[in-house]
Formats: structure tokens, sequence, C-alpha cells
């Protein structure tokens, strides 16, 4: 089970799309984001829960990083040893073990008995440790186990505040990236 904050704290975990367009202005979105979540929670230090997955969880977590005392906790889906092979080239693994480099608490969950189980079991762990959820998200239905969509509906549920960043994912079953036009980098926020 995740770890608590302490009071002055804001854990913010983190799900979304692993492709993704435009990313400056899904940039400008998740900023955005932050700044909201910010003057919702002041003077609280914040701490991104990130399983690093390519895409909306890197550049969240980097995002988060990038202000003043921010920490990251990595949630591992699986042993680290057998995580590499979700990540297709030498600059996405190269851009991973960095990001593992600066994280304060890496948590490596065991292996399950299929990838969307393990990322389904880190999301429960991210969620369940978390104040905030940031979804990099283009507002679609779940494609399968463990994928924004459900996370966003648990988090729901939860009653959990969330900063949504609207943002373009892929065609289903490609990955051909889409774009949402003019809706993409906009934030809805709830419970904030």
């Amino acid at each position: 089970m995740a770890g608590s904050a302490a009071p002055n704290e804001l854990r913010i975990g983190v799900t979304g799309h692993r492709v993704l367009v435009e990313v400056p202005r899904v940039l400008e979105g998740v900023e955005a984001a932050l700044d909201g979540i910010e003057a919702a929670f002041p003077g609280r230090a914040l701490v991104v829960v990130s399983c690093l997955a390519e895409g909306a969880d890197r550049l969240v977590a980097e995002a988060v990083l990038r202000r003043e005392g921010a920490r990251l906790v990595a949630v591992l889906p699986m042993p680290r040893g057998e995580l590499g092979a979700d990540f297709a080239t030498v600059e996405s693994r190269d851009e991973f073990a960095g990001l593992l480099a600066r994280a304060v608490e890496v948590v490596e969950l065991p292996a399950r008995a299929t990838r969307d189980e393990a990322y389904a079991a880190a999301n429960e762990w991210m969620l369940a440790g978390s104040d905030v959820l940031v979804a990099v998200w283009n507002g679609a239905g779940p494609l399968g186990q463990g994928g924004t969509a459900e996370v966003v509906a648990r988090a729901r549920a939860r009653n959990l505040p969330l900063a949504w960043v609207h943002a373009g994912n892929r065609a289903p079953g490609t990955m051909e990236a889409t774009t949402l036009g003019k809706d993409q980098s906009r934030v809805t926020y709830e419970g904030l």
C-alpha cells in the first residue's frame, strides 16, 4: 500500500496517454494544471507519484520536478529488469533511467500474470497514495485494463481531486497520433 504524505506534502498522482501530439501545447496545459493545484493547496511541497511510463507520466513528472522543492516517487509496475521491454528506444530507456535516478523513493511491485494487470496494480498503488490526480487524457472511454479512462473513473469514484489536461492520444489499434484541435491543453478541474 502506498505511503502516506507528510502534513506539508501534496502527493500528485499522474495518469495519461503514452502517445501525445502537440507536446508543447500539452505541456502548457500541464503547467496550468500544476499552477491550479498549487493555488488550491498553498504552501505544500509537491511530490509526484508516477509509474514513469512514456508520454504523460514522464511529462508531468519532469514538470513537477522543475518546481522548487518537488520530489518524485516512482512506482514500477513490475521488477525494473522486466520493465525495459516496454520502452522501444535507447532514448526512452535512458530517459526512464534518468528519472528513476532522481526518485526519492522507488516502489517495485511484484510481477503479475499480464502487463495489463501489472499496470493496473501500479495505478492502484499510485491512486491510494495521492492527494490529487493529473490526467493527460482525451476523455475517451477505456481501451483496456489499467488505462487512463479506468484510472480517472477510479479517482472520481474516490472523490479524488482531478486536474484533467485535455490531450490527443492515438488512433485505436495503432500508434498514429490524433489531436483535439482547439481543446488541446485545456484544463478541467474537478474537486479542487
